[in-house]
C-alpha cells in the first residue's frame, strides 16, 4: 500500500529529524487504520439507537434499509435478540405484554462465505399497551408530500383512538380530502425544512382550505402591517390551538431537500439542510420549550429502479437517491442523537418501511397504504415510549 507521501518518500525517512519521523509514522498508522475501518464497514451498516414497539403491533428492520448496497440479497443478516425472527428480507417482532422493556439487538452482516463484514447494535424498547392512558396529547405533524397524503397521520390517529391511549387532539391548518375525521397537520407536497421558515406569498397568506389551499406560504409565517413576513409560532398556536402549545411535534422531511444532491458527494448539501432543520427546531424549542420534538429519519426509497423510471424517466436513479438518503440518515444520527434532555428525539421511520411491499410499483419515494401505515406505527410506538 502506498504511503500518504507516495512510494518515493519512504527511503528518505531516515533523513528526517526524529520529531518529523515520529509524526510521519503516526500519520502512516492513522492512514492504515482508516483504510482497515473503511474495508470493515464497506456496507456502512447504519442503525439508530432505538427501535420502538408495543404489544401486538408488528415492527421490522428491513435489511435493505440499513446497509448501502444495490444487492442486499447477496449478504447474510444475522440477529441476536431474545425476541423476533429473521426472515429473507427482514427481521420482525410482534411483542406480547410479557415482552415490555428493553432488549439488546445485535446485527451482523456476513458475505456468502460466512465472513463478517459489518456489525452493530441497537435497543428494542417495548412500551406497555396502556402507556399514556388518561393523559392528554396535543399533536402537531409537520412534513412534505408523505404527510400531505394524510395516510400515516390517519394511522397515528386510528392507533391513538384505541383503548389505553391518551385523549388526543391534532393541531394543523391542513386537512386534505384523504384526512379522516379530525385528522389535520402541516404537510405539503414538495416542501423542505427551509420552506417552513421562509416560504411566504402575501396573496395566499391565510388560505388554508379548499381548491386554493396553502401552497406558497408557511403556516407559521404571518404578514405584518407592511405585508412583510414574520415567523410567529405563538400566533400560530393562538389561532389554531386555543393558545395551547403542542405536547408533541413530529417532523418528517428531507426528500425534497436532498433529492437533487450529488450522490458522489452529498455532504455539502446535507450540511445546508441540517442547518435549516436546526433553525426550525430552535424556533419550536423557543416557543414550546416543553414540547417533545420528534424527528423522523428520512425514509428509504422503493427498491425497484422501474419505479424511479416511471416517476422521473432518466433524471434520477434509485441507486443515486439510495446513496443520498443513506448518508442523510447517517448525518441525522450524528446531528440529533443524544439530545433528549433538550426534548429532541429521533424516530426510526427508516427501519420499518418495506421497500418492496410498502411501495407501489410505479412510485420511487411515496409508499402505498401498507408503507404509510408502517410509518405511522413507528411514530405511534415512539409516542408510547414517552410515558
Amino acid at each position: 500500500m502506498r504511503g500518504p507521501f507516495g512510494k518515493r518518500d519512504v527511503p528518505l525517512l531516515a533523513n528526517f529529524p526524529m520529531a518529523r519521523r515520529m509524526s510521519f509514522m503516526r500519520l502512516l498508522l492513522i492512514t492504515c487504520l482508516a483504510a482497515t475501518a473503511i474495508h470493515a464497514g464497506e456496507l456502512q451498516l447504519t442503525l439508530p439507537p432505538f427501535l420502538y414497539a408495543i404489544p401486538d403491533v408488528e415492527m421490522s428492520i428491513y435489511y435493505d434499509n440499513i446497509v448501502l448496497t444495490e444487492k442486499p440479497e447477496r449478504y447474510r443478516f444475522e440477529f441476536r435478540c431474545p425476541l423476533g425472527t429473521a426472515e429473507a428480507r427482514r427481521w420482525s417482532v410482534k411483542p406480547t405484554d410479557q415482552d415490555v422493556g428493553d432488549h439488546a439487538v445485535e446485527v451482523t452482516v456476513k458475505d456468502q462465505a460466512g465472513q463478517t463484514l459489518d456489525s452493530g447494535r441497537l435497543t428494542l424498547r417495548i412500551s406497555p399497551r396502556r402507556a399514556g392512558d388518561g393523559k392528554m396529547l396535543r399533536l402537531l405533524i409537520v412534513g412534505d408530500s408523505l404527510t400531505h397524503a394524510s395516510l400515516y397521520p390517519n394511522e397515528i390517529a386510528k392507533m391513538l383512538a384505541g383503548s389505553g391511549n391518551p385523549t388526543f387532539a391534532m393541531i394543523g391548518t391542513h386537512q386534505p380530502a384523504a384526512a379522516l375525521g379530525d385528522v389535520r397537520h402541516e404537510g405539503y407536497g414538495g416542501w423542505r425544512w427551509a420552506d417552513f421558515l421562509t416560504k411566504f406569498d402575501p396573496k395566499s397568506a391565510g388560505i388554508t382550505a379548499g381548491p386554493l389551499a396553502r401552497k406558497s406560504t408557511s403556516p407559521f409565517i404571518f404578514p405584518d402591517g407592511a405585508q412583510k413576513p414574520v415567523f410567529d409560532l405563538p400566533r400560530y398556536f393562538l389561532e389554531n390551538s386555543s393558545k395551547q402549545s403542542p405536547d408533541v411535534v413530529t417532523f418528517l422531511l428531507g426528500i425534497n431537500d436532498c433529492f437533487a444532491a450529488n450522490p458522489d458527494s452529498p455532504d455539502a448539501k446535507i450540511t445546508e439542510v441540517l442547518s435549516n432543520a436546526e433553525k426550525l427546531i430552535a424556533e419550536f424549542r423557543k416557543s414550546t420549550p416543553k414540547a417533545l420534538l420528534a424527528i423522523g429519519l428520512t425514509t428509504p426509497p422503493n427498491a425497484r429502479q422501474a419505479a424511479f423510471k416511471a416517476n422521473y424517466k432518466d433524471a434520477y436513479s434509485r441507486w443515486g437517491w439510495k446513496r443520498i438518503q443513506h448518508r442523510l440518515v447517517q448525518r441525522m444520527l450524528e446531528q440529533f442523537s443524544g439530545r433528549e434532555t433538550d426534548n429532541i428525539h429521533l424516530v426510526p421511520t427508516e427501519l420499518n418501511l418495506d421497500p418492496i411491499d410498502g411501495y407501489p410499483a410505479n412510485n420511487g419515494v411515496h409508499p402505498n397504504p401498507l408503507g404509510y401505515a408502517q410509518i405511522g406505527h413507528s411514530f405511534y410506538a415512539w409516542m408510547k415510549s414517552r410515558w
